[in-house]
């Protein structure tokens, strides 16, 4: 098959980088500028500058999920190929998604009960803690994708582009499906619209997208954005890319096939500019910008939404700060120093966070490929389970807070190193739970 020409020294795709961390930096930004807050009476209101007229041009750049998803499969596609063995390989991507979160689940565990200790009102908190695990949603879906890596590899070396052209075709018929009245099948999408475009990332590395031309690029690009045209204007799906307040429909939760078309624009853009950004990311400031960020990337991810809670309770429910209406010229000024605020904020919860994620430990994988794919399947239902219900304080009742969730995935991270026989696997796992179960009971 061709490969893709954008290799730089030391075997690293300069281009995959910098589609990251830009993607990385636009998801950051769109959080972190896009929420309209004010305080009052107990109520923290809660709106998104995005829901402005005309403003939802901007959510088909803003929206980089399909980009994280498409440099994503073209990681995994070079890693396996690495690989000692795709056992091997699954182990250690597991094991790395599920390390930078285990402080977030730590720290967030005793957050709420704290806050709650410190007389904030039942609303704020729970939007707070609902917002600090409302982005795991992504890490649960893509290890599940992950955990399919290895037989979608062997798909598109057997099948090509007959693969993500099928998954699209089953994205559409599953949006069929949830616009008549069979909405909760609209999640099977979670996996179709997703491995749609990581499959994508396979042909980057291994196929025809590697190598095109910029006026090749360029037409793959307008037919993405067009063919996401003619599906807003004379289908179902809304023009924002993201959920917006009060909107029917949203694209995102859960995803339609929409989705894949915007992924096929953006990659396109992308790929026509290729030269300029490998030239870019050969700049030594640049270079060594996009390596810290490679590094921290899902710390990064994490502990960013933690950030704005951090700036967001100590100006808006702290000091009583208003978001100025979006668009304003008070809005323009002031968007600026309130990114910088939550940067700084960032930073320093990296500074006490990240190593968990850059410091990696050797560990030795005698997990058989059963166990993993268990392992894996625990991760992503435990964070799924977390992003659906948030952080609730402990006091509320273990049961139905993020206890079990959390004991979950936790277990799931544990599985996917040691191998442990079947019939000891029940008692370790239910030990373990009572163990996390009793701790948090005697901090009641």
């Amino acid at each position: 098959m061709e490969t893709s020409q954008g290799v730089a020294r030391g075997g690293r795709d300069r281009f995959l980088d910098v589609v990251r961390a830009g993607a990385i930096l636009a998801v950051i930004t769109q959080h972190w500028v896009m929420p309209v807050l004010s305080y009052s009476d107990g109520n923290l209101a809660t709106g998104n500058a995005l829901a402005t007229p005309g403003w939802w041009v901007v959510t088909w750049l803003s929206q980089v999920m399909p980009l994280v998803f498409f440099a994503g499969g073209a990681a995994n596609l070079i890693s396996l190929r690495r690989a000692e063995s795709p056992r091997k390989w699954l182990a250690a991507r597991i094991r790395r998604l599920m390390v930078p979160v285990l402080p977030l689940m730590a720290v967030w565990l005793v957050v709420p009960d704290f806050l709650r200790g410190m007389g904030v009102p039942p609303q704020p908190l729970q939007v707070g803690s609902a917002i600090a695990a409302q982005l795991l949603w992504f890490l649960a879906v893509y290890v599940l994708v992950v955990l399919l890596t290895p037989v979608m590899v062997a798909a598109h070396r057997r099948w090509g582009l007959k693969v993500p052209l099928v998954m699209a075709v089953a994205g559409v018929l599953v949006d069929v499906a949830r616009f008549n009245d069979l909405g909760y099948i609209g999640y099977a999408n979670a996996i179709f619209v997703w491995v749609a475009v990581h499959q994508l990332g396979f042909h980057y590395v291994e196929g025809r997208l590697g190598s095109l031309t910029r006026r090749g690029a360029l037409t793959l690009s307008a037919a993405g954005f067009g063919i996401t045209a003619l599906m807003v204007a004379f289908g179902p799906y809304p023009a924002s890319m993201i959920g917006m307040p009060g909107a029917p429909v949203s694209n995102m939760s859960p995803p339609t096939v929409l989705l894949a078309f915007l992924a096929v624009g953006q990659i396109g853009l992308l790929l026509a500019f290729r030269p300029q950004l490998n030239a870019l990311a050969e700049r030594p400031g640049i270079g060594n910008a996009l390596s810290w960020l490679g590094a921290r990337f899902m710390s990064v991810y994490l502990w960013h939404m933690p950030a704005l809670i951090v700036v967001a309770g100590v100006t808006v429910y702290g000091l009583g700060y208003e978001t100025p209406a979006p668009g304003t010229v008070l809005w323009l000024v002031m968007a600026p120093a309130w990114f910088a605020v939550c940067g700084m904020v960032l930073l320093g919860l990296l500074r006490l966070f990240a190593h968990f994620e850059t410091q990696r430990d050797a560990f030795a994988v005698t997990a058989k490929l059963p166990q993993l794919i268990v392992a894996g399947l625990m991760v992503s239902g435990g964070l799924l389970g977390l992003a659906a219900h948030g952080f609730a304080p402990l006091s509320d009742g273990i049961a139905h807070g993020p206890v079990p969730w959390v004991v979950l995935a936790t277990a799931g991270f544990l599985l996917a190193g040691k191998h442990i026989p079947v019939t000891d696997l029940g008692t370790r796992l239910l030990g373990r739970a009572v163990a996390v179960t009793e701790r948090a009971t005697v901090r009641r």
